[in-house]
C-alpha cells in the first residue's frame, strides 16, 4: 500500500545491531527503506550490516556515542553527505542499570539519562535541522512502559523513559508546523536473547508477564515493525505527540482477577 511506501526514504536507527532495534530496521527495510545504523560497538555493527545485507536491504553503517553533541553533529553532517537526507529516526540507543534507588551510585543514574534521554534530544536536535528545513521528517522515540509506570529498581530508567516521553510531547509541539512528527513506541516486554534466562516455564517472572499481559505471551521482536512502518511513513502524517504502547495489553488492565484460570 502507497501509505505505508517509504522507498525514497533514508531511516537512521540508533542502536540498530540487535534486539528490538534490529527488529524495527528489518520493519523498516521491508518497507523498502534505506537503513543507516549506528552503534558504539565496532563488531555488533558489523554483523548487523552482514545481517542487513543479506536480507537485501541497502545499509551502512556509522560509529559513534550519541550523547557526545559535537560528535553527533560531525557524524549527521558526513552521512548527509555519504547517504543523502534522513527522513526518519528512531531514537532506540539507550541502557539499562538495575539498582535500587537508595543504593544505586549517582554516576550510574546521570548515565542512564544521559543516554536514554539526552542522547534523543541530541539526535533529534542534530537531523530535526535538516527535517525543518526540508519540510518533512519523522521521529520515533523509544519510549517505555516505565514511561507510564514505576518499577522496583529502574529508577534511572523510568525517569529517562518518562522524559522521553514528555520530550516526545514538546518536540512534537514545536516542530509540527515544519511537517515534522515526533512519536514514540513503548514496547512491552518482549522475547529477545537478554529476556531468554528468564522466559523459561516455572520461572517467577516468566509467570508474572504471562499472566500480566491479556494476550498471555512475550511479544515477538517482529510485533514491532508494522508500528514502526506507521510512524515512519505518510499513514502518520496527521500523528503527532503519541505515544503508541506495543505491550500485549498490560497498560489496559490493572491484572487478571484473582480466582481467574
Amino acid at each position: 500500500m502507497e501509505l505505508f511506501n517509504l522507498k525514497g526514504k533514508t531511516a537512521l536507527i540508533t542502536g540498530g545491531t540487535h534486539g528490538l532495534g534490529m527488529a524495527m530496521a528489518v520493519g523498516l527495510g521491508n518497507a523498502g527503506a534505506r537503513l543507516v545504523i549506528t552503534s558504539t560497538t565496532p563488531e555488533k555493527l558489523k554483523k548487523s550490516l552482514e545481517f542487513y545485507k543479506k536480507q537485501g536491504f541497502n545499509a551502512t553503517g556509522y560509529i559513534f556515542d550519541v550523547t557526545n553533541e559535537n560528535v553527533v553533529e560531525e557524524k549527521v553532517a558526513i552521512i548527509s553527505k555519504e547517504v543523502g537526507d534522513i527522513h526518519i529516526l528512531v531514537n532506540n540507543a539507550g541502557i539499562i542499570k538495575r539498582e535500587l534507588a537508595i543504593t544505586m551510585p549517582v554516576s550510574d543514574f546521570r548515565r542512564v539519562i544521559d543516554v536514554d534521554l539526552v542522547g534523543p534530544f541530541i539526535m533529534a536536535q542534530a537531523i530535526g535541522k535538516q527535517m525543518i528545513e526540508r519540510k518533512e521528517g519523522k521521529i520515533i522515540n523509544i519510549c517505555s512502559m516505565m514511561s507510564e509506570l514505576g518499577r522496583n529498581s529502574v529508577s534511572a530508567y523510568a525517569a529517562a523513559k518518562g522524559g522521553l516521553k514528555m520530550l516526545t510531547q514538546n518536540l512534537a509541539t514545536e516542530w509540527a508546523k515544519h511537517n515534522v512528527q515526533v512519536n514514540g513506541i513503548g514496547p512491552g516486554y518482549f522475547a529477545t536473547s537478554q529476556t531468554a534466562p528468564i522466559r523459561v516455564d516455572g520461572h517467577p517472572f516468566n509467570d508474572f508477564i504471562i499472566n500480566r499481559t491479556p494476550a498471555a505471551r512475550w511479544g515477538n521482536p517482529e510485533d514491532l515493525e508494522g508500528t514502526a512502518v506507521f510512524l515512519a511513513s505518510k499513514a502518520s502524517d496527521f500523528v503527532n505527540g503519541q505515544i503508541i504502547y506495543v505491550d500485549g495489553g498490560i497498560l489496559a488492565t490493572i491484572g487478571k482477577p484473582y480466582n481467574e484460570d
